[in-house]
């Protein structure tokens, strides 16, 4: 099966991009930024919160070494998704939990993944994480890719 893609928002794309990055079947994991109104966002900019676009890692994969249900589960478990526009200290709408899928099947599995995580009890306040079909994707500038290995953190 030809490899596949999808955008997930979960905080500082930092931290999500190694979650990612860690994942066997996962060939590229790239920190950028979706969901806003202006084109070519820089960070500084994306960070004003007047863009309106979410910090976010774009996760190229293949579905016939890991499937897009075990991906949502590192989702789930890597930040918290009932948090509105905040994530630990980072605040603000591109801190947002959101996942922008590129087929209905995606967003049918996604919201059936987010349903399954609900009724989980894992959290006890709602999940506000958006589902949305996938706008066009923005590279973060190259400092920003594969940052924690840069600086060797992680």
């Amino acid at each position: 099966m030809a490899e596949q893609k999808i955008i997930f928002g979960a905080g500082c794309f930092w931290g999500v991009e190694a979650e990612f990055r860690r994942i066997k079947g996962v060939s590229e994991a790239m920190c950028g930024y979706c969901g806003g109104h202006t084109e070519n966002p820089t960070y500084e900019a994306v960070c004003s919160g007047t863009t309106g676009h979410a910090e976010v890692v774009q996760v190229e994969y293949n579905p016939d070494e890991v499937t897009l249900e075990v991906l949502l589960n590192h989702f789930w478990c890597c930040h918290d998704p009932t948090t509105q526009d905040r994530q630990g200290p980072d605040i603000g709408t591109q801190y947002r939990s959101v996942i922008f899928c590129f087929s209905p099947e995606q967003e049918l599995v996604a919201r059936q993944s987010m349903d399954t995580m609900q009724a989980s009890g894992r959290w006890r306040s709602s999940i506000v994480t958006q589902i949305l079909p996938a706008g066009k994707f923005f590279k973060a500038e190259d400092y920003h890719q594969n940052y924690f290995t840069k600086c060797r953190m992680f």
